[in-house]
């Protein structure tokens, strides 16, 4: 990953349960919470660098006809996931909004039990 964007990877794994990996066959940076993907960083077809956010359909869409380096999910569901352009225009607080919403859309899906474990224990999976 570009230096220029080391503070989105601080960013994410500054979230409780973070765990990061390098999926190989696909080349992307995943960040994982329970081995459920909230975030990946990799590059379009044309090597542009993306990171890829799992979103609220309605709030995806806003932000896709608010910002021309938002676009659908680039790989992913382009109803639930949203990709954006690293060297496109974003600022970096909506950029913060993305992940935060991403994180907590993964994170509110576990069980009561689960969500405790990574609350108490955020560096295990």
């Amino acid at each position: 990953m570009n230096k220029k964007f080391e503070w989105i990877d601080n960013y994410i794994l500054s979230k409780k349960g973070i765990i990061k990996d390098y999926k190989k066959e696909w080349g992307w940076e995943r960040y994982l919470l329970k081995n459920k993907m909230i975030a990946a960083l990799c590059t379009d077809k044309e090597g542009k660098e993306i990171i890829t956010l799992k979103c609220e359909p309605l709030y995806g869409e806003q932000l896709r006809n608010d910002y021309r380096d938002i676009a659908e999910g680039y790989y992913m569901n382009k109803k639930h996931w949203n990709s954006v352009y690293l060297h496109g225009v974003v600022p970096n607080d909506i950029l913060k909004q993305m992940i935060d919403q991403s994180y907590d859309l993964i994170f509110n899906k576990f069980s009561k039990k689960i969500q405790r474990q990574i609350e108490v224990f955020p560096r295990t999976q």
